[in-house]
């Protein structure tokens, strides 16, 4: 049986459409998966592009780039 996918992109993009661009930042810094970051990279290639949207891309660029990055450590 296949997963659900999660609403997490879905929640994010709300936000941005919103206007609440802070709090998404907050919620990607979170972001569960790279996977989740790279569904809400396409759905905010679909917006129209702001200068805050543009910020707000690097941001999501950033977070994919650090989770998709192999750890440099493990957890104890």
């Amino acid at each position: 049986m296949a997963r659900p996918k999660s609403e997490w992109p879905n929640k994010v993009l709300a936000l941005v459409q919103g206007g609440n661009v802070q709090a998404a930042i907050a919620q990607i810094k979170v972001a569960p998966t790279v996977g989740d970051i790279t569904r809400l990279q396409t759905l905010l290639a679909r917006l129209l592009q702001t200068p805050a949207l543009a910020q707000l891309n690097k941001v999501v660029e950033e977070e994919r780039a650090l989770l998709a990055a192999p750890r440099l450590h493990r957890a104890p």
